[in-house]
């Protein structure tokens, strides 16, 4: 992988701005497994650093609304963000630089202390359902128009725009658009009313690290005011984070009754995205869930 020598140039101008001095880069290493971002750690004078880069006329502004997002999560101070050093575009390409987290084991206590961090993240409240920017979950839009309530914010806001999507592009047909349209109408007796928690957005275990001390880290957010249940439901989408986790999590900020039986409610919204992002393999949980409140 070649790494594009205009954005070493930008670099070492930020860096030289940043650190007022003689920079040097001593290696770029790429890092695989990205499905949308190419990606390598940054070796320099100054230390180790992260980036990321895409097309920027096919991705516009995604590492602007990525940047506020890890900088609003980072302003809680609850849990370990990845400092952003700057985001650029360039006529080609956009990047986004971060300090570089050394990865390590985690410690013996790490899943208590990573359910207590989001526990205290998600006591992070708003006024309303939203934010004050749209941005992205992976490569799609994202769409935060603030709502008063967490029920209408969830249809017209995650779950209309993803569906309209897989219509459009013939992933789904009108039985699942009649089905969901079923399931709009008992939300507000299903899912208890919680104030806006500051959520991650797009909490699986492919977005949280252990750094070289131990403690977790969250990356790659989606951030934005929900229902906290949101980012319970999604650690549990692939397989599921550890018991403790949940333990610690439920000990310091109690989650209502029966929250684990509207997970795949909750799930809806990743599996439609998982859907217009990778094709019809998801579509088999989504209309399962759908089906079970059908009338």
């Amino acid at each position: 992988m070649l790494f594009p020598e205009n954005i070493k140039i930008k670099i070492l101008e930020i860096l030289n701005s940043q650190f007022n001095g003689e920079i040097r880069i001593f290696a770029i290493q790429p890092i695989f497994g990205g499905d949308i971002n190419k990606a390598a750690k940054v070796i320099s004078s100054v230390g180790n650093f992260f980036v990321k880069w895409n097309d920027a006329n096919k991705f516009p502004e995604m590492f602007h609304m990525e940047s506020k997002g890890l900088r609003l999560l980072a302003e809680s101070h609850c849990i370990k963000i990845p400092k952003v050093i700057s985001e650029n575009s360039l006529i080609d390409f956009s990047f986004l630089l971060l300090e570089w987290l050394e990865s390590g084991k985690p410690k013996s206590d790490f899943w208590n202390h990573f359910g207590k961090a989001l526990a205290k993240l998600h006591q992070n409240s708003n006024n309303y359902f939203g934010l004050d920017h749209n941005n992205f979950i992976g490569s799609l839009y994202q769409s935060n128009h603030f709502h008063e309530d967490w029920i209408s914010f969830f249809i017209e806001e995650r779950l209309q725009p993803q569906l309209k999507l897989a219509f459009n592009t013939y992933l789904i047909d009108s039985a699942v658009l009649k089905a969901a349209d079923q399931l709009f109408k008992v939300l507000g007796e299903i899912i208890p009313t919680e104030p806006p928690a500051l959520l991650h957005g797009d909490l699986w275990s492919g977005n949280f690290m252990v750094d070289f001390i131990g403690n977790p880290c969250l990356i790659d957010p989606a951030v934005y005011f929900g229902h906290r249940e949101m980012d319970l439901a999604m650690t549990k989408l692939f397989g599921g984070f550890s018991s403790k986790f949940y333990e610690a999590y439920h000990f310091h900020y109690p989650l209502e009754k029966g929250w684990d039986k509207r997970m795949d409610i909750h799930n809806l919204y990743p599996l439609l995205v998982h859907v217009n992002l990778f094709g019809a393999q998801y579509i088999s949980q989504v209309t399962s869930i759908l089906n079970k409140f059908k009338r």
